[in-house]
């Protein structure tokens, strides 16, 4: 007698287990198959962001090197601007003051080495 409360209970235990197998038999494949998917497409999300880095790398290199160039422009047209005011204020120093004659380099003698001649102060 003690044996039939116990083989029932073993009875309903059973089939309950039988029920979860069912269950587990219809939704673990498709959630499997659902999980495997989801990986690709994690997989395929992470493809498509590193190809965005990379192109966005290469967007921030070529706008670095055009900051490049256009600092070395500057700096040129800022030279060939002093250069060109240096000129513009002689040539208006020379056209207000023409009396005043411009001398060149080569309107000094040249010594071509030699020593000066010998003063004849006696100290």
């Amino acid at each position: 007698m003690v044996t039939i409360p116990t083989l029932q209970e073993v009875a309903r235990a059973a089939r309950s287990a039988e029920k979860l197998f069912d269950t587990l038999n219809r939704e673990f494949p498709p959630t499997l198959e659902a999980i495997r998917m989801t990986g690709k497409e994690v997989g395929e999300l992470t493809d498509e962001l590193n190809q965005g880095i990379n192109n966005a790398t290469g967007v921030v290199k070529q706008v670095d090197r055009g900051l490049v160039n256009a600092k070395i422009q500057a700096q040129q047209v800022q030279q060939s601007s002093k250069g060109l005011v240096v000129g513009i204020k002689t040539a208006w120093k020379t056209w207000r003051n023409p009396e005043n004659k411009v001398v060149s380099e080569d309107s000094y003698p040249k010594l071509n080495g030699s020593k000066l001649p010998p003063s004849n102060k006696k100290y």
